[in-house]
């Protein structure tokens, strides 16, 4: 398969991986670990969405899905499928206990990503698009511009029931 095509395809896996299990636990209906509030709230003050600050501040201060991805696509890649995958997957989740996060977002995300790779290997995509195509994932995100990104996060939120009830 063409590389580029092969990352512009694995980015978008990645990213609705990620965007769907951590909306699905509940990422943006508020801050599960300390710091969170703090992102969530200074987003909003710059015109983006609570629930999307609250999501985009999860994902930095506790392991979820986002990380979980691209540690499972660095495991997959470093050690095989599924070995890699399922050790990224245990260093996840002593990584959330580490950070007192009471949800299973990342070891989700990690495990999912392990089994999306692993199926379609067979179609030619490798761990290593799927590395590039998590970082380009992420810096849509958290990279490019905080309000908007939040905007979307809180649309998806809104969509899927799970926008925050805080004020």
């Amino acid at each position: 398969m063409n590389e580029l095509l092969g990352v512009a395809i694995a980015a978008v896996i990645c990213w609705l991986n990620f965007i769907l299990i951590d909306t699905w636990l509940g990422l943006p209906e508020g801050p599960g670990v300390k710091g969170a509030e703090f992102i969530g709230r200074d987003v909003q003050k710059r015109g983006g969405d609570l629930a999307g600050g609250f999501f985009q501040g999860n994902i930095l201060c506790s392991p979820d899905a986002s990380a979980g991805t691209l540690l499972g696509s660095i495991g997959c890649y470093l050690i095989g499928i599924p070995e890699g995958g399922l050790i990224a997957a245990l260093l996840v989740y002593i990584g959330n206990r580490l950070c007192a996060d009471p949800g299973y977002a990342g070891t989700t995300g990690t495990l999912s990503i392990t089994i999306i790779i692993a199926l379609t290997s067979f179609i030619g995509l490798t761990p290593i698009m799927y590395i590039v195509g998590m970082v380009i994932a992420i810096t849509t995100i958290q990279g490019i511009h905080h309000p908007s990104a939040s905007r979307l996060i809180g649309k998806i939120a809104t969509k899927m029931g799970r926008h925050t009830k805080i004020n």
